[in-house]
């Protein structure tokens, strides 16, 4: 990745923006958000609770798209003054998974919000090793606004 990259939070400060804690964070840095996309990193190491045998598994694939989509609702909400509010996934469609990345690599996740209807929010996940698309599908997210 270029040094000239914007990263909105890193390892250290990313929790600030989604509900889970170590060692169930599956991203390392924010790097963009709009109202309808994220994007984020992770360098894959080998203490990763979903790594085995050299390779980060598909459960931590899926936990990594759904971090990335609790990232950018996080971060517009902290930007707005409001506290993040929790959500769970409620559906996975058209899970296609090419490739598992190896440890020491670096992954880029792509989350598109497709479209939301009261607090459920379908968005298009997509992961990347290097250039090319290594994961891919759809989650339905609920999000539970307490206030």
């Amino acid at each position: 990745m270029a040094s000239s990259e914007k990263i909105i939070a890193t390892e250290e400060t990313i929790g600030q923006y989604i509900p889970q804690k170590s060692p169930v964070i599956m991203i390392g840095k924010l790097l963009e958000v709009t109202d309808t996309k994220t994007v984020t990193s992770l360098l894959i190491k080998d203490d990763n609770l979903f790594c085995s045998k050299g390779l980060f598994r598909e459960p931590g694939l899926i936990e990594n798209m759904a971090q990335t989509a609790a990232a950018g609702v996080g971060y517009i909400s902290k930007e707005s003054g409001k506290e993040p509010p929790l959500g769970f996934i409620g559906g996975l469609r058209n899970l296609r998974i090419y490739e598992l990345p190896k440890v020491g690599s670096e992954i880029r996740t792509e989350v598109t919000v497709e479209h939301e209807i009261f607090d459920a929010t379908v968005v298009n996940g997509k992961i990347y090793l290097q250039d090319h698309c290594i994961t891919e599908c759809e989650l339905k997210i609920f999000l539970i606004n307490d206030k």
